[in-house]
Protein backbone atom coordinates (compact mmCIF):
# COMPACT_ATOMS: atom_id res chain seq x y z
CA UNK A 1 0.00 0.00 0.00
CA UNK A 2 2.37 2.46 0.92
CA UNK A 3 4.41 1.10 -1.99
CA UNK A 4 1.43 2.20 -4.36
CA UNK A 5 1.16 5.61 -2.59
CA UNK A 6 4.89 6.29 -2.97
CA UNK A 7 4.35 5.60 -6.85
CA UNK A 8 1.57 7.76 -7.63
CA UNK A 9 2.92 10.46 -5.36
CA UNK A 10 6.24 9.88 -7.81
CA UNK A 11 4.00 10.04 -10.85
CA UNK A 12 2.10 13.28 -9.46
CA UNK A 13 6.05 14.66 -9.02
CA UNK A 14 6.74 13.85 -12.58
CA UNK A 15 3.43 15.00 -14.04
CA UNK A 16 3.72 18.46 -12.20
CA UNK A 17 7.00 18.62 -13.36
CA UNK A 18 6.37 18.12 -16.79
CA UNK A 19 3.52 20.85 -16.69
CA UNK A 20 5.73 23.40 -15.14
CA UNK A 21 8.23 22.59 -18.12
CA UNK A 22 5.79 22.94 -20.92
CA UNK A 23 4.58 26.20 -19.35
CA UNK A 24 7.74 27.59 -19.31
CA UNK A 25 8.52 26.43 -22.98
CA UNK A 26 5.46 28.05 -23.92
CA UNK A 27 6.04 31.19 -21.89
CA UNK A 28 9.71 31.69 -23.76
CA UNK A 29 9.73 32.43 -27.59
CA UNK A 30 12.24 32.69 -30.07
CA UNK A 31 11.82 34.93 -32.75
CA UNK A 32 14.22 36.14 -35.96
CA UNK A 33 13.97 39.62 -37.44
CA UNK A 34 15.44 41.63 -40.18
CA UNK A 35 16.68 45.22 -40.89
CA UNK A 36 18.85 46.88 -43.38
CA UNK A 37 21.50 49.05 -42.88
CA UNK A 38 19.91 52.87 -42.63
CA UNK A 39 16.23 51.44 -41.91
CA UNK A 40 13.57 50.71 -39.38
CA UNK A 41 12.77 47.68 -37.67
CA UNK A 42 9.86 47.22 -35.07
CA UNK A 43 10.37 44.24 -31.94
CA UNK A 44 7.38 43.18 -30.52
CA UNK A 45 6.77 41.91 -27.47
CA UNK A 46 4.56 38.96 -28.58
CA UNK A 47 2.22 36.86 -26.10
CA UNK A 48 2.64 39.69 -23.31
CA UNK A 49 -1.12 40.61 -22.46
CA UNK A 50 -2.57 43.87 -23.21
CA UNK A 51 -5.14 44.27 -20.35
CA UNK A 52 -5.02 46.11 -17.13
CA UNK A 53 -2.73 43.62 -15.34
CA UNK A 54 -0.10 45.03 -18.02
CA UNK A 55 0.14 48.27 -16.43
CA UNK A 56 0.92 46.41 -12.77
CA UNK A 57 3.57 44.12 -14.10
CA UNK A 58 7.81 44.79 -14.67
CA UNK A 59 8.17 44.60 -18.52
CA UNK A 60 11.83 45.24 -19.94
CA UNK A 61 14.26 45.00 -22.68
CA UNK A 62 17.41 43.65 -22.36
CA UNK A 63 20.40 43.68 -25.55
CA UNK A 64 22.01 40.58 -24.19
CA UNK A 65 22.49 40.95 -20.83
CA UNK A 66 22.21 44.80 -20.97
CA UNK A 67 19.42 46.61 -19.71
CA UNK A 68 18.35 48.74 -21.92
CA UNK A 69 14.44 49.61 -20.86
CA UNK A 70 11.75 48.82 -18.10
CA UNK A 71 8.57 49.68 -16.67
CA UNK A 72 8.11 50.01 -12.85
CA UNK A 73 5.13 50.71 -10.68
CA UNK A 74 3.72 51.96 -14.10
CA UNK A 75 6.77 54.40 -14.95
CA UNK A 76 9.45 53.86 -17.53
CA UNK A 77 12.92 54.93 -17.39
CA UNK A 78 15.77 53.88 -19.93
CA UNK A 79 19.45 53.10 -18.92
CA UNK A 80 22.37 55.08 -20.47
CA UNK A 81 22.89 52.02 -22.87
CA UNK A 82 19.61 52.92 -24.59
CA UNK A 83 20.06 54.33 -27.88
CA UNK A 84 17.66 57.43 -27.68
CA UNK A 85 18.60 59.30 -30.54
CA UNK A 86 17.13 55.96 -33.02
CA UNK A 87 14.86 54.17 -30.36
CA UNK A 88 11.76 54.70 -28.49
CA UNK A 89 9.47 51.96 -26.65
CA UNK A 90 5.49 52.55 -26.96
CA UNK A 91 4.29 52.29 -23.33
CA UNK A 92 0.45 50.92 -24.87
CA UNK A 93 2.22 47.69 -26.30
CA UNK A 94 6.16 47.74 -25.39
CA UNK A 95 7.23 47.48 -28.74
CA UNK A 96 10.56 48.55 -29.57
CA UNK A 97 11.10 50.61 -32.87
CA UNK A 98 14.47 50.95 -34.12
CA UNK A 99 15.62 53.11 -36.98
CA UNK A 100 18.58 54.56 -38.50
CA UNK A 101 19.98 51.05 -38.04
CA UNK A 102 23.63 50.02 -37.82
CA UNK A 103 25.05 46.83 -38.23
CA UNK A 104 26.19 46.56 -34.99
CA UNK A 105 22.28 46.90 -33.83
CA UNK A 106 22.55 43.35 -34.49
CA UNK A 107 21.92 40.52 -31.64
CA UNK A 108 19.68 39.42 -29.33
CA UNK A 109 16.99 41.30 -28.04
CA UNK A 110 14.78 40.16 -24.85
CA UNK A 111 11.56 41.26 -24.32
CA UNK A 112 10.73 40.27 -20.48
CA UNK A 113 7.73 40.30 -17.77
CA UNK A 114 7.15 38.40 -14.88
CA UNK A 115 5.23 35.50 -17.01
CA UNK A 116 6.43 35.90 -20.54
CA UNK A 117 9.89 36.28 -22.44
CA UNK A 118 10.56 36.75 -25.93
CA UNK A 119 14.20 36.70 -27.97
CA UNK A 120 14.25 37.88 -30.71
CA UNK A 121 17.52 37.45 -33.11
CA UNK A 122 17.91 40.95 -35.03
CA UNK A 123 19.86 40.41 -38.27
CA UNK A 124 21.44 43.64 -39.91
CA UNK A 125 22.01 43.17 -43.53
CA UNK A 126 23.67 46.29 -45.42
CA UNK A 127 22.12 46.11 -49.21
CA UNK A 128 24.91 47.97 -50.43
CA UNK A 129 28.30 47.33 -50.21
CA UNK A 130 29.75 51.10 -50.93
CA UNK A 131 29.67 53.32 -48.44
CA UNK A 132 26.48 55.19 -48.41
CA UNK A 133 28.66 58.28 -49.83
CA UNK A 134 31.32 57.54 -52.22
CA UNK A 135 33.36 60.13 -54.36
CA UNK A 136 34.27 59.00 -57.71
CA UNK A 137 36.87 61.97 -59.60
CA UNK A 138 37.02 61.51 -63.81
CA UNK A 139 38.35 64.01 -66.11
CA UNK A 140 36.79 65.35 -69.52
CA UNK A 141 36.86 62.71 -72.19
CA UNK A 142 37.48 59.96 -70.53
CA UNK A 143 35.04 57.33 -69.57
CA UNK A 144 34.19 56.16 -65.91
CA UNK A 145 31.90 53.00 -64.73
CA UNK A 146 29.18 53.52 -61.46
CA UNK A 147 28.86 50.47 -59.73
CA UNK A 148 26.88 49.26 -56.64
CA UNK A 149 27.63 45.75 -55.39
CA UNK A 150 24.38 44.31 -53.83
CA UNK A 151 25.55 41.78 -51.18
CA UNK A 152 23.26 39.20 -52.83
CA UNK A 153 25.36 36.13 -51.59
CA UNK A 154 24.95 37.10 -47.81
CA UNK A 155 21.30 37.84 -48.05
CA UNK A 156 18.76 35.38 -48.33
CA UNK A 157 15.87 37.22 -49.64
CA UNK A 158 12.71 36.12 -48.76
CA UNK A 159 11.38 38.28 -51.91
CA UNK A 160 12.47 40.27 -54.63
CA UNK A 161 13.02 43.92 -54.45
CA UNK A 162 12.95 46.62 -56.82
CA UNK A 163 15.08 50.11 -57.29
CA UNK A 164 15.76 52.89 -59.54
CA UNK A 165 19.26 54.83 -60.24
CA UNK A 166 18.59 59.16 -60.27
CA UNK A 167 20.66 61.51 -61.56
CA UNK A 168 20.47 65.29 -60.46
CA UNK A 169 23.59 67.84 -60.96
CA UNK A 170 23.22 69.47 -57.41
CA UNK A 171 21.82 69.21 -54.14
CA UNK A 172 18.57 70.81 -54.65
CA UNK A 173 18.02 70.12 -58.17
CA UNK A 174 15.93 68.07 -59.93
CA UNK A 175 16.38 64.28 -60.01
CA UNK A 176 16.20 62.71 -63.61
CA UNK A 177 15.72 58.56 -62.82
CA UNK A 178 18.41 56.76 -65.61
CA UNK A 179 16.97 53.62 -64.97
CA UNK A 180 15.03 51.02 -62.92
CA UNK A 181 15.62 47.48 -62.15
CA UNK A 182 14.03 44.22 -59.97
CA UNK A 183 15.47 41.74 -58.40
CA UNK A 184 13.85 38.97 -58.00
CA UNK A 185 14.45 36.12 -54.85
CA UNK A 186 16.52 33.68 -56.70
CA UNK A 187 18.79 36.81 -57.72
CA UNK A 188 17.88 37.23 -61.08
CA UNK A 189 18.95 41.21 -62.17
CA UNK A 190 15.97 42.97 -64.88
CA UNK A 191 16.84 46.26 -66.04
CA UNK A 192 14.79 49.35 -67.91
CA UNK A 193 16.55 52.27 -68.82
CA UNK A 194 14.17 55.19 -68.56
CA UNK A 195 16.58 58.16 -69.95
CA UNK A 196 16.75 58.94 -73.74
CA UNK A 197 18.57 62.23 -73.13
CA UNK A 198 21.34 61.08 -70.87
CA UNK A 199 24.43 59.33 -72.70
CA UNK A 200 25.13 56.10 -70.61
CA UNK A 201 25.14 52.39 -71.41
CA UNK A 202 24.71 49.54 -69.03
CA UNK A 203 27.75 46.51 -69.05
CA UNK A 204 27.48 43.41 -68.75
CA UNK A 205 26.99 41.42 -66.00
CA UNK A 206 28.68 38.68 -64.10
CA UNK A 207 27.47 36.22 -61.60
CA UNK A 208 27.05 38.96 -58.63
CA UNK A 209 23.81 41.23 -58.91
CA UNK A 210 25.62 44.97 -59.32
CA UNK A 211 23.85 48.15 -60.77
CA UNK A 212 26.29 49.91 -62.76
CA UNK A 213 26.48 52.55 -65.42
CA UNK A 214 28.67 53.27 -68.08
CA UNK A 215 29.89 57.17 -69.19
CA UNK A 216 31.89 56.47 -72.05
CA UNK A 217 32.52 59.79 -72.67
CA UNK A 218 32.42 62.16 -69.65
CA UNK A 219 31.57 65.98 -70.20
CA UNK A 220 31.74 68.54 -67.66
CA UNK A 221 27.96 68.56 -67.50
CA UNK A 222 27.72 64.92 -66.01
CA UNK A 223 29.31 65.70 -62.54
CA UNK A 224 26.75 65.57 -59.95
CA UNK A 225 25.21 63.08 -57.44
CA UNK A 226 24.02 59.52 -58.76
CA UNK A 227 21.68 57.67 -56.16
CA UNK A 228 20.78 53.76 -56.25
CA UNK A 229 18.08 53.52 -54.19
CA UNK A 230 16.09 49.86 -53.03
CA UNK A 231 12.81 49.13 -51.97
CA UNK A 232 12.17 46.10 -49.45
CA UNK A 233 9.31 45.52 -47.98
CA UNK A 234 8.16 49.04 -47.68
CA UNK A 235 11.72 49.89 -46.71
CA UNK A 236 13.87 52.07 -49.04
CA UNK A 237 17.85 52.58 -48.33
CA UNK A 238 20.24 54.40 -50.77
CA UNK A 239 23.52 54.63 -51.44
CA UNK A 240 24.95 57.72 -53.40
CA UNK A 241 27.89 58.31 -56.01
CA UNK A 242 29.30 61.74 -56.22
CA UNK A 243 31.20 62.30 -59.52
CA UNK A 244 33.51 65.01 -59.27
CA UNK A 245 34.56 65.63 -63.24
CA UNK A 246 38.15 67.97 -64.15
CA UNK A 247 39.03 69.78 -67.31
CA UNK A 248 41.69 72.34 -68.05
CA UNK A 249 41.60 75.40 -70.85
CA UNK A 250 43.80 77.73 -71.72
CA UNK A 251 43.60 81.26 -73.29
CA UNK A 252 44.89 82.15 -75.71
CA UNK A 253 44.91 78.66 -77.06
CA UNK A 254 47.74 77.32 -79.60
CA UNK A 255 51.41 78.13 -79.41
CA UNK A 256 52.82 80.71 -78.00
CA UNK A 257 54.68 83.39 -79.25
CA UNK A 258 57.72 85.70 -78.18
CA UNK A 259 56.26 88.25 -75.65
CA UNK A 260 52.73 86.88 -75.04
CA UNK A 261 51.02 85.71 -72.45
CA UNK A 262 49.14 82.26 -71.90
CA UNK A 263 46.28 81.87 -68.86
CA UNK A 264 46.06 78.10 -67.87
CA UNK A 265 42.71 77.07 -66.07
CA UNK A 266 41.58 74.36 -64.03
CA UNK A 267 38.19 73.60 -63.09
CA UNK A 268 36.28 70.95 -61.09
CA UNK A 269 32.58 70.49 -61.26
CA UNK A 270 32.32 70.92 -57.58
CA UNK A 271 33.38 72.00 -53.92
CA UNK A 272 36.50 70.49 -53.33
CA UNK A 273 36.36 69.10 -49.46
CA UNK A 274 38.47 69.95 -46.56
CA UNK A 275 41.27 67.71 -47.26
CA UNK A 276 41.25 68.45 -50.95
CA UNK A 277 43.34 71.16 -53.01
CA UNK A 278 44.07 71.85 -56.99
CA UNK A 279 47.61 72.09 -58.25
CA UNK A 280 49.60 73.45 -61.20
CA UNK A 281 52.73 72.25 -61.70
CA UNK A 282 55.29 71.97 -64.95
CA UNK A 283 56.77 68.83 -65.21
CA UNK A 284 60.49 68.74 -64.37
CA UNK A 285 59.65 72.39 -63.63
CA UNK A 286 60.84 74.00 -59.83
CA UNK A 287 59.35 74.71 -56.82
CA UNK A 288 58.44 78.18 -58.31
CA UNK A 289 56.88 76.57 -61.05
CA UNK A 290 53.85 75.03 -58.67
CA UNK A 291 50.63 76.76 -57.70
CA UNK A 292 48.09 75.55 -54.92
CA UNK A 293 44.35 76.31 -54.31
CA UNK A 294 41.64 74.97 -52.46
CA UNK A 295 39.06 76.78 -54.31
CA UNK A 296 37.23 74.66 -56.99
CA UNK A 297 38.84 76.89 -59.79
CA UNK A 298 42.84 77.85 -60.19
CA UNK A 299 44.20 79.74 -62.63
CA UNK A 300 47.96 80.52 -63.61
CA UNK A 301 49.55 83.15 -66.57
CA UNK A 302 52.37 81.73 -68.20
CA UNK A 303 55.14 83.68 -70.97
CA UNK A 304 56.96 81.85 -73.40
CA UNK A 305 59.62 81.27 -70.62
CA UNK A 306 57.73 78.69 -69.37
CA UNK A 307 57.06 76.61 -72.05
CA UNK A 308 56.61 72.78 -71.65
CA UNK A 309 54.05 70.29 -70.07
CA UNK A 310 51.80 71.53 -67.26
CA UNK A 311 50.15 69.36 -65.23
CA UNK A 312 46.51 69.73 -62.86
CA UNK A 313 46.28 67.40 -59.79
CA UNK A 314 43.71 67.10 -57.40
CA UNK A 315 45.22 65.85 -54.47
CA UNK A 316 43.15 64.61 -51.28
CA UNK A 317 45.05 63.29 -48.33
CA UNK A 318 48.04 63.75 -50.31
CA UNK A 319 46.92 61.24 -52.81
CA UNK A 320 46.94 62.58 -56.17
CA UNK A 321 43.19 61.30 -57.67
CA UNK A 322 43.62 62.50 -60.96
CA UNK A 323 45.17 64.51 -63.10
CA UNK A 324 44.65 66.57 -66.71
CA UNK A 325 47.66 68.06 -68.85
CA UNK A 326 48.25 71.29 -71.10
CA UNK A 327 51.52 71.03 -73.41
CA UNK A 328 52.73 74.87 -73.50
CA UNK A 329 53.82 75.50 -76.84
CA UNK A 330 56.54 77.76 -78.42
CA UNK A 331 55.47 79.46 -81.54
CA UNK A 332 58.14 78.54 -84.27
CA UNK A 333 60.62 81.31 -85.52
CA UNK A 334 58.98 81.24 -88.63
CA UNK A 335 55.18 82.52 -87.80
CA UNK A 336 57.29 85.18 -85.65
CA UNK A 337 58.66 86.85 -88.86
CA UNK A 338 54.94 86.02 -90.48
CA UNK A 339 53.38 88.04 -87.32
CA UNK A 340 55.65 90.67 -87.91
CA UNK A 341 55.73 91.10 -91.38
CA UNK A 342 51.58 90.65 -91.22
CA UNK A 343 51.95 93.09 -88.80
CA UNK A 344 54.35 95.55 -90.87
CA UNK A 345 52.01 94.76 -93.91
CA UNK A 346 48.88 95.21 -92.20
CA UNK A 347 50.39 99.06 -91.39
CA UNK A 348 51.80 99.73 -94.44
CA UNK A 349 48.01 98.91 -96.55
CA UNK A 350 46.26 100.97 -93.66
CA UNK A 351 48.65 104.00 -94.41
CA UNK A 352 48.14 103.57 -98.12
CA UNK A 353 44.29 103.69 -97.68
CA UNK A 354 44.89 106.58 -95.42
CA UNK A 355 47.13 108.56 -98.59
CA UNK A 356 44.42 106.73 -100.98
CA UNK A 357 41.74 108.25 -98.87
CA UNK A 358 43.62 111.69 -98.61
CA UNK A 359 44.40 112.24 -102.65
CA UNK A 360 40.75 111.16 -103.69
CA UNK A 361 39.50 113.44 -101.04
CA UNK A 362 41.38 116.21 -102.44
CA UNK A 363 40.50 115.40 -106.65
CA UNK A 364 37.05 115.55 -104.91
CA UNK A 365 37.34 118.53 -103.66
CA UNK A 366 39.14 120.01 -106.76
CA UNK A 367 36.13 118.59 -109.14
CA UNK A 368 33.41 120.07 -107.04
CA UNK A 369 35.58 123.86 -107.35
CA UNK A 370 35.79 123.20 -110.77
CA UNK A 371 32.45 122.79 -111.83
CA UNK A 372 31.35 125.98 -109.00
CA UNK A 373 32.82 128.09 -111.35
CA UNK A 374 31.99 126.77 -114.44
CA UNK A 375 28.66 127.00 -113.19
CA UNK A 376 29.38 130.44 -112.28
CA UNK A 377 30.76 131.33 -115.39
CA UNK A 378 27.84 129.94 -117.33
CA UNK A 379 24.87 132.17 -115.23
CA UNK A 380 28.03 135.27 -116.02
CA UNK A 381 27.64 134.81 -120.11
CA UNK A 382 23.34 134.25 -119.52
CA UNK A 383 23.32 137.51 -118.02
CA UNK A 384 25.74 138.96 -120.74
CA UNK A 385 22.77 137.43 -123.68
CA UNK A 386 20.05 138.70 -121.81
CA UNK A 387 21.34 142.46 -121.61
CA UNK A 388 22.97 142.77 -124.98
CA UNK A 389 18.59 141.75 -126.36
CA UNK A 390 17.58 144.51 -124.19
CA UNK A 391 19.75 147.07 -125.56
CA UNK A 392 18.77 145.98 -128.97
CA UNK A 393 15.05 146.40 -128.81
CA UNK A 394 15.82 149.96 -127.82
Amino acid sequence: MELCSTAVSCMAAAFLLLHLGLISSMAQQNEVQTGLVGGEVTLKCTGIPLDSKLSRDEVSWMYYKTLLWRTENNNAWRTSAFPTHRADVKMENKQLRMWDLKLSDAGIYTCKSSSHEVRISLHIFKCFQNPDLERKYATVDSTVILSWHLNSQKIKWKEGFTGQLNWKQQEGANAHELLDFKVTAQGELHETKKSSNFLFEIPERNAEIIIEVKLPKVYFNHSGQYQCQLEYQGRHVQSKIELVVMKVSANPDGPLSRGANMTLTCQVSGPLPPNAYLRWERVNGTTMDVKNSRQREIKLEVNISAAGLWSCHLIEDNDRKISLHYHVEEAPVWISYVIIGASVAGSLLVFALGCLCIISGISWQRRMQRRKRMAQARQYLLENKTCQCQHRLN
